[in-house]
């Protein structure tokens, strides 16, 4: 088990956000006889996911809405591969999006080194 410290520590986010996550029932961490929050495994796996869903600019309203029908239990196993569905497409969509002006810089910046070695 581990404090609201090392569990921020181990995930590379803040002590605050945990907070926060928890404030918006995102996580639910367990709590220890003097009221302080601790995280076991499952709580890591769980943030590890939630953190890449906010890495690829799933909103929290979303994240929430994912969270409460896990809590519900698996009857709602329908709802959830429909909101992660969703939001991989929003994914494939940013990428395109990445591809495509990756590709125009790239086109760019060769312009440029061949304007460079044009020039010298």
């Amino acid at each position: 088990m581990l404090t609201i410290g090392e569990t921020a520590e181990v995930l590379g986010i803040s002590a605050h956000t945990l907070r926060y996550y928890e404030k918006e029932r995102i996580v639910l961490p367990l709590r220890d006889a003097g009221g302080d929050r601790r995280y076991d495994e499952s709580h890591i796996s769980w943030l590890k996911f939630v953190i890449k869903l906010k890495e690829t600019q799933m909103p929290i309203a979303a994240i929430q809405k994912y969270a409460s029908l896990v809590r519900e239990g698996e009857h709602t196993a329908e709802a959830r591969v429909k909101l992660l569905a969703e939001h991989k497409r929003s994914i494939r969509a940013q990428l395109e999006t990445l591809t495509a002006a990756d590709e125009m810089l790239e086109r760019k910046i060769a312009g440029y080194r061949t304007l460079i070695g044009s020039s010298r």
